[in-house]
């Protein structure tokens, strides 16, 4: 399995590969990548199918790095190219890479 850097996740993003978030819906609303979509672990076996790479594999996400690999490991012997963010979010927030936050969300119209 492919584990990946935040810092490769973010060039293949920018070159079109989609970025998904396998965590469940109170964590996403928590913190989030504004480029992900959301498809938790616990709805994957009635939603891999959403998971479609385009020219590169797709990129999975949750909280630390554990879960993500599980997904991707199902994905690639569903014959999904995916690849892991290795550290998850916690990686994803440390490198400095945008997110989205329930506070600032509800703080809208208080920007800096």
């Amino acid at each position: 399995m492919e584990e990946i850097t935040t810092e490769e996740a973010l060039r293949r993003i920018a070159a079109g590969s989609r970025l998904y978030d396998v965590r469940e819906q109170g964590e996403w609303e928590d913190v989030h990548a504004p480029q992900a979509t959301l498809v938790p672990m616990s709805e994957l076996s009635e939603r891999w199918t959403e998971i479609q790479p385009t020219d590169e594999p797709a990129i999975i996400v949750c909280h630390s790095g554990m879960r993500s690999a599980r997904v991707v490991a199902a994905l690639e012997q569903s014959g999904v190219p995916a690849v892991n963010l290795a550290g998850g979010m916690v990686a994803w927030e440390a490198a400095g890479a945008p997110v989205e936050r329930a506070d600032a969300q509800r703080e809208r119209g208080h920007e800096h």
